[in-house]
């Protein structure tokens, strides 16, 4: 395994070998790798000439599934700066802690989010706003009418005010008048702060280096050879690229292997997903339980023809084996469960086409070692829970500027305590149980959330469901369920009812809570931290 390239180095190789090839869509409009390639080398000779930045800045990019992202992702790796992951939907408070907490001195967000930089920009240290319009990469006409539609039409642009803002197509466009001068950067450092809950308190910034992302890289892309069969794959991209997973899923595994992407903007959109099955032979689906499980209740998703779909992918949460099943039933399609972490760049292992064990999360990828581990470091007894530790060379430096933090979650010999309770089969399949923080404790009787929320999903009035510890003065904790039904006559009774038919006596509901919606995070993953 070759960790000693860069993602530049890494992206130079593919832009040259598929130059012709198409490699993201969006919107209607397709880039060649050639022309990626281009505008890329052109925003990054524009940084380099018309800003104070230097090789190791930080620059936030706050977009949607649009062209533009990798344009500014791949020219901000070619300046030798650092890109930070914004998700465009965070309010002022959560922006103006990640621009401080990562020192950035740029930013490249849509006009639609630009407002939340404005009301903070005078408490930052940003030196340069790059503002980008949803319709930068295509043609005039088509440009003309995308900007104004979403500005006039929709009122999607609320006003801002950012003075010395720069415009991020024009300065795609200067970049063609300079000059691009190639840093030399070691692999083994920073490429990406990509910030996350991680396995404790706020939102840090785990370092992950071109080392990390390239090795993690090559690693699911040996695992899941079938996947990434090199230029014949159209992948559809629903969940946002600011997320870790689908930055490697999309801009590292599929450029990597000269596979196309088809951007989709708003993952909760189902009609544009639609749209792209219609639209192109799609090969390969990648999303997350919450997703597949809308997708299989819209009537019209139901009705599209699948015979070109051969893979679906799933991560970030536990997937069900009532929405695989249901999956399997319309598709003819497997779902391949994987597990990874922001901390791990983030694949750490995956089931594989002809090697599906169901409720596991398959076999770890090459070079990456996993073992279940008291709090101590000490083994497991075999057939036992324990958290599950990973070393790898996809493991992160560390969390940005905390090192009692970075203490707590990796030893000196390189295991990453990843906070979830595993158990591993005779045959190294390994199945998570649960996050360790969490279990529930009900008069000292361990209760897993996803073993609850997996029985309770197999209603059929239940669309989804979540659970937490409730505090009981008898008990200690008790177990709370919150449920989204299709059935407006279901009452809590039934639903104890049914639990009771499936689960002991201490994993049974005590509370059931009717809501509309569950909260969720920008990828759809269930919160269960708001429900507390």
């Amino acid at each position: 395994m070759d960790v000693g390239q860069t993602i530049t180095q890494m992206y130079a190789e593919a832009c040259q070998k598929y130059s012709n090839s198409p490699v993201f869509t969006a919107l209607g409009c397709t880039m060649t790798f050639a022309e990626l390639d281009q505008q890329s080398s052109q925003f990054a000779a524009y940084l380099q000439e018309n800003t104070s930045l230097q090789p190791g800045d930080r620059v936030a990019l706050q977009l949607p599934n649009l062209l533009q992202y990798p344009v500014a992702a791949f020219g901000i790796f070619k300046a030798g700066l650092v890109l930070v992951n914004t998700n465009p939907l965070y309010t002022g408070r959560e922006l103006l802690h990640q621009l401080h907490d990562s020192g950035a001195k740029a930013i490249v967000v849509l006009e639609n989010f630009a407002h939340v930089v404005s009301q903070i920009l005078e408490q930052t240290d940003l030196k340069y706003v790059f503002v980008a319009r949803i319709g930068d990469m295509h043609p005039t006409l088509k440009r003309v009418l995308l900007n104004f539609g979403i500005k006039y039409l929709k009122r999607a642009v609320p006003g801002f005010d950012i003075p010395r803002k720069i415009s991020f197509r024009k300065a795609v466009e200067e970049g063609a008048n300079c000059t691009l001068t190639p840093v030399t950067v070691n692999p083994q450092e920073l490429a990406v702060l990509q910030y996350t809950g991680g396995t404790t308190g706020i939102a840090k910034g785990a370092m992950l280096s071109h080392a990390n992302l390239v090795a993690n890289m090559q690693q699911a892309c040996e695992h899941l050879p079938d996947v990434y069969i090199e230029q014949k794959e159209t992948i559809a991209a629903p969940l946002p690229l600011y997320h870790i997973y689908a930055f490697t899923m999309h801009l590292m595994c599929a450029t990597y292997t000269g596979n196309h992407s088809v951007l989709i903007p708003n993952p909760r959109d189902t009609g544009s997903i639609v749209k792209i099955f219609k639209d192109f032979k799609i090969t390969c689906f990648i999303g997350l339980n919450t997703l597949y499980n809308s997708l299989l209740q819209d009537v019209s998703f139901c009705g599209l023809d699948f015979s070109g779909l051969r893979n679906c992918s799933a991560g970030g949460m536990a997937l069900t084996s009532d929405t695989a099943k249901r999956w399997r039933k319309l598709t003819g399609c497997t779902i391949l469960e994987g597990y990874g972490l922001t901390e791990a760049s983030p694949v750490v292992s995956s089931n594989q086409n002809g090697h599906v064990v169901e409720g596991s999360i398959g076999k770890p990828v090459p070079n990456t070692e996993v073992k279940l581990a008291e709090d101590d470091g000490s083994a497991v007894p075999a057939g036992e829970s324990g958290e599950l530790w990973v070393r790898g060379p996809q493991v992160m430096i560390g969390y940005w500027k905390r090192p009692d933090e970075t203490a707590k979650v990796l030893t000196e010999d390189g295991w990453l305590k990843t906070g979830d309770i595993a158990q591993i089969d005779e045959e190294g399949f390994v199945r998570i149980v649960d996050r360790k923080k969490d279990m529930i404790l009900v008069s000292g009787f361990k209760v897993f959330p996803n073993e609850v929320e997996e029985v309770v999903s197999m209603h059929p009035g239940i669309l989804e469901c979540a659970v937490i510890g409730a505090p009981d003065d008898e008990s200690g904790e008790v177990v709370k369920l919150f449920v989204v039904s299709s059935d407006p006559t279901l009452k809590e009774q039934e639903v104890r009812s049914f639990c009771r038919e499936r689960l002991t006596g201490y994993k049974i509901p005590k509370h059931v809570v009717f809501l509309k919606e569950l909260p969720k995070s920008n990828v759809g993953k269930i919160l269960r931290r708001e429900l507390r």
